[in-house]
């Protein structure tokens, strides 16, 4: 009987997102299987070839309809591994994806396959065939009577003597091309292929010297080891910044290693990524594996299939890493676990502790959350007995924490200083320069000027694609859109609806960068942003330059708050932290609680005193304050608080639909009939929880030309909603409303986003 597969297409969108039956021809035989990339002919009339994966097997029961056959199967190694195939499942039931955005969310691009036509024929082609390079060998049978050799051909055999050795290796060492297919035609050599060989962070000594323990952090560790091979569970290590938290890895990871398990470490940002991997390469040398964004897909390819192929044991990167193919997990570590950078924001729309908790279940393996700052959720589940909780009360060494002073900008607006640094930081500035201490200074803004505003009518400059005002950037002389990445230039000095002059407030790091420059000229300063960062390896060389003494000031957006780790940094400066202190969202609180104390704990790591001067309108806010003296503690009983009050995480879940389309009252109206798609299912549903607010517009209401309206449903995120949900996007398909306003799902997002 012949083998039926039933087949998710790619570029199918959540509405036609279903499984497609084909048959495997005879030419296939064996080669798919349930995991399998494959290419099926797709579409009506004149099918093109489009890709697919493999999510069932079986054998035809009787005969049915004619079906299409596939094209063509990648090969067994592309195969996506039982496990990956059940996190596309749960990525697609849990996240609203479609079935191949899941696929490429777990395999790297490289790694992926595309279509392609030859002769008529369509095929399947590896996205990216640069993993392999050109290589020669000794021959295994060569003739006994090769004819004369030349020196330079006898000098070749020697090389390849020690093994086979890639083409640029061996011009390297003076043999060329010419010289190597001479010998592949007499049969002494013979050309292979082999996998290119591209190193990644590897400039660093090893280090087998003994962790050292405090009394505080032997005691975290040896509640942690009691918990590794012990089957599945998790646990939060709570520590005060600076309290020695990747010590406390290190030795876990030693446990781990030598019990002959995998290790993963996830952290929430490319910047934080190359102190970890030093850190593990210290230790660990080459058995340490990368991913993240920032590689090229060469590279990430590469890695990935070090990993795959079982010649890595510890994994480290950013949210992505958590797809990483390791094949016996036995602890995952999620550094800095608040931090929003690990939900993803492009379908699939995954928090990746989700996922982690996923295949620690699987794996048997322990998962442990890190942060001096824990997402209340998190430690709410801590307090409950849902995770263990394990405590790093004091600083490593037992520093003192760094002494925090509130600077009031009202008195400096009022003693005549309209700047971005007050009287009091650049006195601070100034002396710690003179010590040869270092500065961090955050500010959450980049750009030079934020608002461009008439100063008669009071228009502000915005983005005509977007509802958002433009940016202007000194550097580049031009308005810079933050959202779809539009640029005005010349920059406008006139109003356009009135002719009024137009004045450009406010304050980016563009601008501090230039007010530090004319209030401490002698200073060396390093501004990290996104329009800094952005070339690559940038991250890695602005901190290893920062390590070394080369700057005095590093002023940087959120990049530079958290998990930064320098010996002559004492003194930290807070600006503009009230747009955040203000902002909406119910976690505003606590994103600023954050980070405040985050950057706080940057400085007086080593042996010298820390202090900080936090500059703000509202220098009583009582946020700031448990900031300062970093009680985590405090804010999370008045958090807990608001939260139950208001029914916000962790005592509901809140499911974002959103919507976007051309056409603002189309996508208003769109928004509303879910709405009501909603209410008619969950009516259907006895005891249901659910509450529907909206429709409303997002905070950011239009963006590249496309309205979006939101719908916030506060629920149980469990089965039966999720059910409920697709019904009611089946109903909303139904009645064609997909035509006027996509529509996304989102458990994960802030309320007011």
């Amino acid at each position: 009987m012949p083998l039926i597969a039933q087949v998710a297409v790619d570029r199918a969108t959540i509405h036609f997102d279903k499984l497609y039956s084909y048959r495997v021809p005879p030419a296939l035989a064996g080669r798919v299987h349930e995991g399998s990339m494959v290419l099926a002919p797709f579409g009506r009339g004149a099918p093109r070839a489009r890709m697919g994966v493999v999510l069932r097997c079986e054998q035809a029961q009787e005969a049915g309809e004619p079906l299409k056959e596939l094209l063509d199967a990648a090969p067994d190694r592309a195969r996506l591994s039982p496990e990956l195939l059940g996190l596309v499942y749960a990525l697609h039931d849990q996240t609203f994806c479609t079935y191949y955005e899941a696929v490429r969310a777990v395999i790297p691009y490289g790694a992926q396959y595309r279509a392609v036509q030859e002769n008529g024929v369509w095929k399947l082609e590896r996205q990216l065939t640069r993993d392999v390079q050109r290589a020669y060998r000794l021959a295994e049978n060569p003739p006994e009577n090769a004819g004369k050799l030349t020196e330079k051909q006898r000098a070749a055999l020697a090389a390849l003597g020690g093994g086979a050795k890639a083409l640029s290796e061996m011009e390297a060492q003076g043999t060329g091309r010419a010289v190597l297919e001479a010998l592949c035609k007499k049969g002494l050599v013979r050309r292979v292929e082999q996998p290119r060989a591209l190193a990644v962070y590897e400039n660093y000594q090893m280090d087998e010297g003994e962790v050292l323990l405090s009394d505080s952090q032997q005691r975290a560790f040896e509640q942690l080891r009691g918990l590794l091979g012990k089957g599945p569970s998790a646990a939060l290590l709570h520590g005060v910044t600076a309290s020695g938290k990747t010590l406390v890895f290190l030795k876990l990871i030693e446990q781990a290693i030598a019990a002959k398990r995998q290790v993963l470490v996830l952290v929430p940002e490319i910047s934080l990524t190359p102190q970890m991997i030093y850190r593990l390469k210290r230790r660990f040398g080459e058995r340490v594996a990368v991913q993240h964004s920032a590689l090229s897909h060469t590279e990430r390819l590469l890695q990935w299939q070090q990993i795959q192929d079982g010649r890595a044991d510890i994994v480290v990167g950013t949210r992505s890493a958590v797809f990483a193919p390791l094949s016996d997990i036995g602890l995952i570590i999620i550094d800095e676990e608040q931090e929003h950078t690990y939900h993803s924001e492009n379908a699939p729309r995954y928090l990746a502790h989700d996922i982690a908790k996923r295949r620690a279940v699987t794996h048997g393996a322990l998962l442990v959350l890190a942060s001096a700052t824990p997402s209340t959720e998190s430690y709410y589940s801590a307090v409950q007995g849902r995770y263990h909780l394990v405590e790093l009360p004091e600083r490593y060494r037992r520093m003192p924490l760094p002494s925090v002073e509130m600077v009031d900008m009202r008195e400096e607006l009022r003693a005549g200083n309209a700047g971005s640094i007050s009287a009091r930081l650049a006195a601070e500035m100034r002396e710690n320069l003179a010590r040869g201490e270092q500065t961090i200074l955050l500010l959450n803004r980049r750009g030079y000027k934020t608002v461009g505003m008439c100063a008669a009518c009071g228009e502000v400059i915005r983005c005509d694609a977007c509802s958002v005002p433009m940016v202007y950037h000194k550097a580049e002389e031009r308005l810079l859109c933050h959202y779809c990445g539009k640029a005005v230039e010349p920059v406008p000095q006139v109003c356009p609806h009135c002719g009024g002059r137009i004045r450009y407030t406010g304050f980016g790091t563009q601008r501090v960068e230039e007010e530090l420059a004319a209030l401490l000229p002698a200073a060396r300063v390093l501004r990290m942003d996104l329009d800094t960062t952005q070339k690559k390896h940038a991250h890695e060389t602005m901190l290893a330059a920062f390590a070394r003494g080369e700057y005095d000031i590093m002023l940087g957006t959120q990049m530079v708050a958290k998990g930064l780790d320098f010996e002559k940094v004492t003194l930290v400066g807070v600006l503009g932290i009230d747009q955040m202190l203000f902002a909406q969202g119910y976690k505003a609180y606590e994103n600023v609680f954050s980070l405040v104390t985050q950057v706080i704990g940057r400085g007086g790591r080593a042996q010298r005193p820390g202090r900080a001067l936090i500059q703000t309108v509202d220098p009583q806010h009582p946020v700031l304050a448990m900031a300062a003296r970093q009680d985590y503690r405090a804010f999370f009983d008045s958090e807990i608080r608001f939260r139950r009050l208001n029914l916000y995480p962790p005592f509901c879940a809140i499911c974002m639909a959103a919507f976007q389309g051309p056409d603002e009252a189309a996508v208003y109206a769109a928004a509303r009939a879910f709405a009501g798609f909603v209410q008619r299912e969950a009516e259907s549903v006895p005891n249901m929880p659910l509450r529907i607010l909206g429709p409303a517009p997002m905070n950011i209401a239009m963006v590249n030309r496309r309205y979006r309206f939101k719908l916030t449903l506060k629920c149980r995120a469990n089965a039966d909603f999720r059910a409920m949900l697709r019904r009611a996007l089946d109903d909303y398909n139904r009645e064609k409303w997909p035509a006027k306003a996509s529509v996304s799902i989102d458990f994960h997002a802030d309320a007011d986003v």
